[in-house]
């Protein structure tokens, strides 16, 4: 997942280190932020998922480098702790790195639990998000494993469940099990996921995504089994004016099983944009 895809640039600069940023959240506490920032444009915000790392989205900004300013904001979410681990506080979050960080309107681009939050900053906070990409997010129907989740999982079971994130299981890292085993065998990571996973099944989306009024891009994997074909149906019918695109072979991480792919369509999306919308050049 971290090889440069076939599609970037023959010349793009290779992504700079990773810096980290330090943002209060609603406890009052410092999270320490995870940021990878290159390329030069319109903003894309990349945002992952409950156990999701900026990695996983490398490839797909490589690519989108020689044409946007590809942001990677990764939080520490099974560290978070009181109001700081629920959707609303990595909402508020997320909201404070755009407003100090960003400081122009961006496109969020979220994965299942990152789809939810970029939801979230797009009604509570729109003039902060100039378009929105969706990949098997959450806030509307979401089959979950949460409640099987338990201290100390055993590694056969995580490479059960994280296989089912896929349609190919051999694009699973097993890296990533073994970091997700490490991070779920703490009794504090196993609590942080339940109750992130439960504040953000509490918080349905239904009723609020009629006052999403930035361009929107759906991308599903026809086979996902996490948030299902018939939650993107729901989201292109709630979000008006919205594409829904269909990646067949694919499970809930487009941007991993079909990185190319998906890299392409957030090109055509920034193009579609550029037609209608002013890029801000606001200074870093």
């Amino acid at each position: 997942m971290t090889t440069a895809p076939t599609n970037s640039a023959p010349n793009a600069a290779p992504a700079p280190a990773p810096t980290t940023l330090s943002l209060r959240g609603l406890e009052g506490r410092e999270v320490p932020a995870r940021v990878v920032d290159f390329g030069s444009g319109r903003p894309f915000v990349f945002l992952h998922g409950l156990v999701g790392l900026n990695d996983h989205w490398e490839q797909s900004a490589h690519a989108l480098a020689p044409h946007a300013r590809a942001v990677m904001l990764e939080f520490p979410l099974l560290d978070l702790q009181g109001e700081d681990c629920s959707i609303h506080g990595v909402t508020e979050l997320t909201i404070r790195f755009l407003e100090r960080y960003v400081r122009e309107p961006a496109v969020l681009v979220g994965n299942s639990f990152g789809g939810h939050v970029a939801l979230r900053v797009a009604v509570d906070r729109p003039q902060l998000v100039s378009g929105l990409v969706l990949a098997g997010s959450s806030g509307l129907t979401e089959r979950t494993t949460v409640r099987e989740v338990q201290l100390r999982p055993s590694r056969e079971w995580l490479v059960e469940k994280i296989g089912e994130l896929f349609f190919d299981r051999a694009k699973m890292n097993h890296g990533d099990v073994d970091r997700a085993h490490r991070e779920l065998s703490r009794r504090g990571g196993a609590r942080a996921m339940v109750k992130l996973s439960r504040s953000a099944r509490r918080n349905h989306m239904g009723d609020r995504l009629a006052e999403i009024k930035a361009p929107t891009l759906l991308v599903w994997g026809k086979q996902d089994a996490v948030t299902p074909p018939e939650a993107a149906d729901q989201f292109h019918q709630f979000i008006r004016g919205s594409r829904l695109v269909w990646l067949d072979r694919c499970g809930h991480a487009p941007m991993i099983e079909q990185p190319d792919e998906f890299a392409s369509l957030l090109i055509d999306f920034n193009r579609s944009l550029s037609a209608t919308l002013p890029v801000h050049a606001a200074p870093r």
